[in-house]
């Protein structure tokens, strides 16, 4: 295996590891984050029944940015989520980082979701 291989077990590793004690209510549903190079993806999850209540990301026309795969291309989704987020009366949520280390762009979503007014 080479060196992209190996991060993403590692990262599906962790994953796993992580979703085993997450679970999206019909209360407190799940923030699940994806992060690729060039985009940053955000979905409200309610795991009980499988459905994607609320999804923001840099392909969407509600966050207009030049560089879509910075901090603050992340900070956009993040307030354009939980902005949707509060039109549905969706006000507690579970972070789920998708495997990914919780710095850089992950960690600007989250702050710039519970600045919006989101609960963590």
């Amino acid at each position: 295996m080479d060196v992209s291989q190996k991060r993403r077990v590692a990262r599906l590793k962790r994953q796993a590891r992580v979703r085993k004690k997450i679970r999206g209510t019909t209360e407190c549903p799940r923030l699940s984050v994806f992060r690729s190079a060039k985009h940053i993806y955000a979905q409200i999850i309610e795991d009980v029944t499988g459905t994607t209540l609320v999804a923001a990301s840099t392909l969407g026309k509600e966050v207009d940015l030049a560089g879509s795969g910075n901090i603050a291309a992340a900070k956009a989704v993040g307030s354009s989520i939980a902005k949707k987020a509060l039109d549905k009366n969706i006000t507690n949520v579970v972070f789920d980082r998708n495997g990914f280390l919780y710095q850089g762009r992950i960690q600007a979503l989250a702050d710039a979701a519970r600045e919006t007014g989101l609960k963590l």
